[in-house]
């Protein structure tokens, strides 16, 4: 068999009339560098655990939509579903960060599963008891079992940063996709959910929900290569080996994380965002209800969480600059002057689709706040306690939204619903003056903090 002749690499020259042609026989394929989200995903089993956290998430803005249609749908009182749904909001700002606690001391896996098992039988039992027409204080019962389910967004984002340890870049990546994940779950769940008990049957949003929670954090669960070690804290009562030195003692985490240098000014911002959150929702519903278009509401609310989405991947790919500290005060100020806007497309037009368009632009400042939020609170949580720092940050979020739930309720009601927009603007000024009278100037750049932890 004749040898292969070698493919010409070197450019050709030739002369066509009085013409100087070069051929160029070098290959056309050229390697680019990854964007910063391939680069992320190219981590061994990334999309793996990703994919399992997705599915688990998804269902988190499923079960309050589905509990009020189904409840309400049975028992025909809007304020019984609103009471049960309140009840387990409340059992979960109290059992999360014990659950959080307990995952960060024995694993994700060996408390994750059993702690969704738990919260998947109160949501079948909250299930039944409607179907079968039991007494009132049994939703109750069954709707607080559902307080165990785990942060699975925590829980990821405690992945990344073992992945991830000593890049702050590719962290900053993470942390943004994470944030725009919970944005899209939390725009897709409503909808999915009006979607399944409206089409086939009521209980069919929250028997849905239950499949997909269980289903992907079991398939979470199962990607053992990415969960972080078990890391012990240090106590006051833990021997220590050999004293650095003399003048630079070695600090003990404290018992509770309340107490975390840094943290409670991080706690409190975390409970004036709530207030936006949740009085955002209660006066767009009642502000659409008043035109009419009650229904809209929630394709109204979508928009504000598709800018936030949009934002956060687009802020996940642009590098960070300077202190996460000084990032987070500008993005706060950014999101108190968009939040303007809503206030004053109700108060002018009147209008829902300029309130619509002014929510989407206002949502953009949304997603960069919560990452850099949640960056400071990597930052600040003592090693080993990371789930259990996170979970606290969204149980003040919890807490926030309930707040602006009642306040901006009583705003629609008491003055009007363009009036009520007034509500977030305040909460985030507030989020604000907190952010700057309590800046930390012993944070330096890169995301590293002097204080030990």
């Amino acid at each position: 068999m004749p040898p292969q002749p070698t493919p010409r690499t070197e450019p050709l020259f030739t002369v066509t009339n009085d013409t100087l042609v070069l051929v160029d026989f070098s290959p056309r394929t050229r390697s680019r560098p990854p964007g910063p989200y391939r680069r992320l995903f190219r981590l061994p089993g990334a999309r793996a655990f990703t994919a399992g956290n997705l599915a688990a998430r998804l269902p988190m803005g499923m079960f309050t939509v589905s509990a009020v249609l189904m409840i309400a749908g049975s028992r025909g009182s809007y304020a019984l579903a609103g009471a049960v749904t309140a009840t387990g909001l409340a059992a979960t700002a109290l059992v999360a960060p014990w659950t959080a606690r307990l995952v960060d001391r024995h694993g994700q896996a060996r408390i994750a599963v059993p702690a969704t098992l738990v919260a998947a039988t109160g949501s079948l039992a909250l299930l039944l008891c409607v179907r079968e027409g039991a007494p009132d204080w049994t939703l109750f019962a069954a709707y607080a079992a559902t307080a165990t389910t785990p942060n699975t967004g925590g829980m990821s984002r405690a992945r990344w940063t073992h992945l991830l340890r000593g890049d702050d870049e590719a962290l900053h990546t993470a942390n943004s996709f994470e944030q725009a994940a919970d944005e899209l779950c939390f725009m897709l769940g409503p909808v999915l959910a009006v979607f399944l008990c409206g089409t086939f049957f009521p209980e069919a949003g929250t028997l849905a929900g239950v499949v997909l929670l269980v289903t992907g954090v079991l398939f979470f669960a199962a990607q053992r290569s990415t969960e972080p070690p078990v890391t012990p804290p240090v106590t006051a009562g833990t021997p220590k080996r050999a004293a650095p030195t003399r003048s630079a003692p070695t600090r003990s985490a404290p018992k509770s994380l309340t107490r975390a240098p840094g943290m409670p000014p991080l706690l409190a911002v975390c409970l004036a965002m709530g207030v936006v959150f949740g009085a955002m929702e209660v006066v767009t519903i009642a502000f659409a209800d008043a035109r009419g278009h009650r229904s809209a509401a929630g394709a109204v609310l979508g928009l504000q969480a598709a800018g936030s989405c949009a934002a956060g991947l687009l802020y996940g790919a642009v590098r960070p600059v300077g202190r996460a500290a000084d990032r987070y005060v500008w993005c706060i100020a950014a999101m108190t002057a968009l939040l303007a806007l809503p206030l004053l497309a109700a108060a002018w037009t009147g209008s829902l689709p300029v309130l619509a368009a002014a929510l989407l632009v206002a949502g953009m400042a949304t997603a960069p706040t919560m990452v850099t939020g949640m960056t400071l609170v990597q930052q600040r949580t003592p090693a080993g306690r990371l789930n259990e720092g996170m979970t606290l940050a969204v149980t003040g979020l919890l807490g926030g939204i309930a707040g602006g739930s009642a306040i901006g309720g009583w705003m629609v009601e008491h003055r009007s619903a363009a009036a009520g927009y007034g509500v977030p603007v305040t909460a985030a000024a507030v989020a604000l003056l907190i952010a700057l009278t309590h800046r930390r100037p012993e944070e330096e750049p890169g995301g590293n903090s002097r204080t030990p932890h």
